[in-house]
């Protein structure tokens, strides 16, 4: 793997923020990498677009920010229109497939959808959204193994949510399974 730069992109209130901890928690402190987390959003917050931009590697990290993210987790289409020409040539691009149309690919992005809003209403809480999201990154990219992101996910949730959240994380990787098998 070496070192890997990902972004996750959406609109405060998604949870983006949370996604890029839990994804950094995970491979930091359960699957024995390197991790960095840095966030930025503007000063509306909630409603306007946000990213969590977390760098992740085998060997230590001698620069923290995300310049050329090989992953772009995008959950809105404000976030896909600012944050997807920043993605490195061949990089993987994971949408929110209702909620983004990619339109034009960006820099021979790999692209893969999953309607993460959908599968969290089905589960009786939109909110959860960005678990999903977590869950379907985990699958499709492989750079942190699933046990450690379960663990991050059980981690970093509001108590009394952990079943709730760990069977969106499960959908959102069955879905992704589903892509790539």
């Amino acid at each position: 793997m070496t070192t890997t730069e990902i972004k996750f992109g959406g609109l405060g209130g998604q949870g983006v923020i949370l996604a890029g901890i839990i994804t950094g928690k995970a491979a930091a402190l359960f699957d024995n990498k390197e991790a960095t987390l840095t966030q930025a959003f503007g000063p509306e917050a909630r409603g306007s677009a946000c990213s969590a931009q977390v760098v992740v590697s085998d060997t230590p990290i001698l620069y923290p920010y995300v310049t050329r993210p090989r992953v772009l987790v995008s959950m809105s289409q404000d976030a896909y229109t600012k944050f997807s020409p920043q993605i490195a040539q061949g990089g993987m691009l994971l949408i929110e497939q209702d909620m983004v149309k990619p339109d034009p690919i960006p820099n021979e992005a790999k692209v893969f959808g999953v309607p993460a809003t959908r599968i969290a209403e089905e589960l009786g809480r939109r909110m959860i959204l960005n678990i999903v999201m977590v869950g379907f990154f985990t699958s499709i990219t492989k750079l942190v193994s699933v046990d450690a992101m379960r663990k991050a996910v059980e981690d970093s949730v509001p108590r009394g949510t952990t079943d709730l959240n760990l069977k969106a994380f499960d959908r959102g990787f069955q879905w992704g399974e589903k892509l790539i098998h």
